[in-house]
């Protein structure tokens, strides 16, 4: 029996990833992302899934886990596991050598990359990982054309940065106050909200 059936909202992934997640061997989440369509629930019972089948597998284990409509294709690097979501017909080694890509290009990008990396610039890993992949399909292969790409959106983003000002005041428009204070920032009031208190 097909798993994906064209009318069960996931046939659009079918080529390609239904989700990846980078987690550390203590089970935190550093990096996930969905390429198909989930629920809350599902992607918190997915999220259990990993951590209970792949964390405690041991090294010389086949890194290949079929569980339900898809299977788990991971791998280890150093203190992180990078778990790829794919539909039944997927080849699998192909896969492998597609998480080893997107490795390699964090590698390339953040000079040996590591989970401190993902934790403060997570924004920068989505960023590769959406150059490669659209839709949970790999699009561009070419890790120095990823880079430059990603080179270049960092220096349109300085040049449009005024010189002088705050560039982390630009970004507050879309934080609460709670992220602005997280982040260390004085949380400030934004225009056409009221009067003064």
């Amino acid at each position: 029996m097909d798993a994906l059936e064209p009318g069960s909202g996931r046939a659009a992934a079918a080529c390609g990833w239904n989700f990846i997640v980078l987690m550390s061997r203590q089970g935190k989440i550093r990096l996930s992302e969905f390429f198909s369509s989930y629920t809350d629930s599902e992607k918190r019972r997915i999220l259990r899934d990993i951590a209970a089948d792949v964390l405690p597998r041991q090294a010389k284990m086949c890194n290949i886990i079929e569980k339900g409509e898809f299977k788990f294709v991971y791998r280890r690097y150093a203190s992180l596991y990078f778990v790829a979501g794919i539909p039944q017909g997927m080849n699998e080694l192909i896969v492998l050598e597609q998480i080893h890509l997107f490795v390699e290009a964090l590698d390339g990008y953040f000079n040996s990359v590591c989970e401190l990396d993902l934790v403060f610039s997570l924004h920068k890993s989505l960023m590769i990982l959406f150059e490669m992949f659209i839709g949970g399909m790999l699009c561009e292969s070419n890790k120095r054309e990823v880079l430059n790409c990603i080179t270049e959106a960092e220096s349109l983003v300085e040049e449009m940065a005024k010189a002088g000002e705050d560039t982390s005041s630009q970004l507050d428009d879309g934080l609460s106050f709670h992220e602005q204070f997280q982040l260390g920032r004085k949380p400030g009031r934004r225009g056409g909200q009221g009067g003064q208190r």
